[in-house]
């Protein structure tokens, strides 16, 4: 059986901004998806992130400053839960599925960090593994497509319905069904082996094959993820 055909967890945050080093976590969400489709697990939150929320991000996600405050758990508190969980799915050996996953981990590596908890990779003694970005995985099979590479193009492209975009529950289910339908489209993507997302140092998966690229975006140097600003 094909990775994809298994079950996969999915993981989103959304946010104060596009910062990882300065910016918050507002809501966040951890969806499991057996084969079939069918929804088995989930988890929520909702965070006071201690900071003002920017009406450019409360106008993507619906999420204003005071709704946060109100209802919102204690940043240190639901940071800590949401990286105990990530930790638990991948110790698990369940595929992570992360859209632009070194955005949403880098900036809950910063938050462990901001609250003084171990990061994830220190809950798992290592580099989180197995992570599958569908953000990568679309940039590598289908490389010359013009036009945005955004969750919700990716949907429309793949034929997934998202209905609540920026909702991260639904943008993480979204993820996943985006990446099976990955799976089933492209064939060297369903025949890879279960991810090893652990690179060398040219980037690529130990004893991947030639011209290979790791379909995760999970990287290290100095403890700290590599990434790029902005979603």
């Amino acid at each position: 059986m094909s990775w994809h055909q298994g079950p996969l967890v999915g993981f989103d945050l959304e946010t104060t901004g596009t910062d990882v080093e300065s910016d918050r976590i507002v809501t966040a969400a951890l969806v499991r998806l057996e084969a079939d489709g069918t929804v088995t697990e989930q988890r929520t939150w909702l965070l006071d992130p201690g900071v003002a929320i920017p009406e450019q991000a409360s106008a993507i996600h619906g999420i204003g400053t005071d709704h946060a405050r109100k209802h919102g758990a204690r940043a240190a508190s639901a940071v800590e839960e949401i990286a105990h969980a990530v930790a638990g799915v991948l110790r698990s050996g369940v595929p992570l599925v992360v859209m632009n996953a070194r955005y949403d981990l880098s900036l809950l590596d910063r938050e462990c960090g901001r609250y003084g908890l171990d990061s994830v990779d220190e809950r798992i003694g290592g580099v989180p593994s197995p992570v599958i970005d569908p953000l990568v995985i679309d940039k590598h099979v289908d490389k010359y497509r013009k036009g945005k590479r955004a969750l919700q193009a990716l949907c429309e492209h793949y034929g997934v319905t998202l209905s609540d975009a920026h909702d991260a529950t639904a943008d993480a289910v979204a993820a996943v069904r985006v990446v099976r339908q990955m799976g089933e489209r492209h064939r060297p993507v369903s025949t890879l082996p279960r991810p090893n997302c652990t690179p060398s140092r040219s980037g690529r998966r130990p004893n991947s094959p030639p011209r290979s690229r790791p379909i995760c975006a999970a990287r290290r140097t100095r403890r700290r993820w590599w990434n790029r600003p902005g979603r």
